[in-house]
């Protein structure tokens, strides 16, 4: 899978360095100063990059801990998210990560006590209110953990911390280390979902949505917390049906208890954005439309936004409660 690795010189020693230059001990290995001199540079293609990744292992410096966008959240008064990790294993058609870099490489920063510090850090200052850090912002926060060990290693950090939530977003059916360790119940593990004719089209290269389905049927029997993510919601030909029969199949499975939260968005991007990845697509009918311009975002017309995120809320709030649904808008 990974067939050139580049590295930063301060980290070569790192024992995480190491350990991921051994699973991959046939790639060629690369020398640099800083990861931005790979992973920055210009006029570089994240298309043609996305065929054949390499991977970056770096140190990161700043930044470890931020606030979230506007309209990013679950419930809680405050709201952070962290990236050990830039880009993805996967590549769907509608990932906003295509237009954020330039570079398709994978980015992973190895000195993990440093994120675990920040965290540490942000806990303290805001002792007296409830908070969410959102893991799986800028990557998927399984996918890849077989090499990373990330989740592994901050799972015991948040055990110590019973009153800040932790979010796992991911599309993968990785289920170690979570299978094989008791639950946490200020840890949610969050799959990002659409019905399979949907996926099938714009998921590519991630697990069908019969298997997260599988995934999250099998951690929740564990005893884990579940969240649904339904972002972005796909406007098509007949989508009511197509989420209306996602919803039954999943709360079929899924026991309404298991459920931490659910939320619902449409497609949507920043103009400048959805230019690159409409661009980036040029045969896709995901970008045709209906779409309009709202204020630097261009998103589904707002009757259509309003509808789905109506009909999606009405039909999941029969298995759950309201209080449970929430509308992201970042």
């Amino acid at each position: 899978m990974i067939s050139t690795i580049y590295y930063e010189e301060e980290i070569f020693q790192h024992p995480r360095t190491q350990f991921v230059l051994s699973k991959f001990n046939k790639a060629r290995r690369i020398s640099i100063s800083k990861y931005g001199e790979v992973f920055n540079r210009r006029n570089q293609s994240f298309r043609l990059q996305k065929k054949g990744p390499t991977l970056i292992l770096a140190k990161k410096h700043n930044g470890y801990v931020l606030s979230t966008p506007p309209g990013f959240g679950i419930g809680h008064q405050k709201n952070f998210y962290f990236s050990h990790m830039y880009n993805c294993l996967y590549d769907c058609e509608y990932c906003f990560l295509q237009g954020m870099y330039s570079s398709a490489s994978y980015v992973l920063f190895v000195n993990y006590e440093d994120f675990e510090a920040e965290l540490e850090k942000v806990i303290q200052q805001n002792s007296n209110q409830k908070m969410t850090f959102f893991s799986g912002y800028d990557c998927d926060s399984l996918a890849l953990e077989n090499v990373t060990g990330f989740v592994r290693y901050i799972l015991p950090f948040f055990k110590k911390n019973p009153n800040s939530l932790l979010e796992l977003r991911t599309k993968s059916y990785q289920l170690e280390p979570l299978i094989s360790i008791e639950p946490l119940q200020n840890c949610v593990v969050a799959y990002s979902l659409m019905p399979e004719v949907m996926a099938k089209s714009l998921d590519h290269k991630a697990p069908s949505i019969k298997r997260r389905i599988e995934a999250m049927k099998a951690l929740a029997s564990r005893g884990w917390k579940i969240g649904l993510r339904f972002d972005p919601l796909i406007h098509g030909k007949e989508w009511e049906k197509l989420y209306s029969e996602l919803l039954t199949e999943i709360f079929h499975h899924i026991p309404s208890d298991s459920i931490h939260s659910i939320t619902y968005g449409v497609l949507r991007f920043p103009k400048k954005m959805h230019k690159v990845v409409s661009e980036a697509h040029p045969n896709s009918k995901l970008f045709v439309g209906p779409f309009e311009n709202r204020d630097g975002i261009v998103a589904y017309k707002k009757e259509i936004e309003e509808k789905m995120i109506d009909f999606c809320k009405s039909f999941s709030s029969d298995y759950v409660s309201s209080k449970l649904i929430f509308k992201c808008m970042s």
